[in-house]
């Protein structure tokens, strides 16, 4: 056996190694990938040749992504004279999505509206009973000492009208609730005897200025 043959020999023996690789990577968002593998090699040589190797891999993936965005429709108002509004909303999730939308009619806006109208042509008291659908124009005309009109009457007649029919007041129930209020209000009775009067017992002269 040859000297250069030995070296050869020792020199593989000396730098033969084993490796194990391992790696883990972790995102919370976004994507996450991890791999992980181990790796064995090893070579001999001997009175001959001989090589192994050994590889493990191990791979995971973990894709996220928002949804997409649900798209609610629109509602306009095409024209001022339209008292209404409109209301929307979706929602959307990775399988479905749902989106509806609705009109809304203002009833205060057509009160004002018509109410407009009627004084336009003329017919005042009727404009005027028709703003007292609204409980504060009506407690705001009592409070004024001039009712709403009621059957065709106004003034004091209406006001007899509305203390005897009061179930149909637009503020029926913040007026039961007033009255409540007020009854617990008991008013203060002086239980003093009056003086007595002694000014006729005195007698009165008359004189004639000179």
């Amino acid at each position: 056996m040859s000297i250069r043959f030995l070296l050869v020999l020792l020199t593989v023996l000396f730098f033969s190694t084993k490796t194990i690789a391992g790696s883990t990577q972790s995102n919370v968002s976004g994507s996450n990938t991890a791999i992980e593998g181990g790796y064995e090699s090893s070579t001999t040589y001997e009175s001959g040749s001989e090589s192994s190797s050994t590889t493990t891999n191990s791979t995971t993936s973990n894709i996220r992504s928002a949804p997409p965005t649900a798209g609610a429709p629109s509602y306009n108002s095409m024209t001022q004279d339209v008292c209404a509004v409109g209301a929307s909303a979706g929602i959307q999730t990775f399988g479905v999505g749902i989106s509806g939308g609705k009109h809304f009619i203002d009833k205060n806006c057509e009160r004002l509206k018509l109410s407009r109208i009627l004084n336009d042509f003329g017919m005042k008291v009727a404009a005027v009973a028709l703003l007292c659908q609204d409980e504060r124009v009506f407690e705001s005309m009592i409070q004024a000492g001039t009712p709403c009109p009621i059957d065709g009457k106004i003034g004091k007649a209406a006001q007899a009208l509305w203390d005897k029919y009061d179930f149909e007041r637009p503020d029926y129930k913040a007026y039961v609730k007033r009255m409540k209020l007020r009854e617990k209000v008991k008013p203060v009775v002086d239980t003093k005897p009056l003086p007595a009067d002694t000014s006729t017992n005195k007698k009165v002269s008359w004189t004639t200025p000179k």
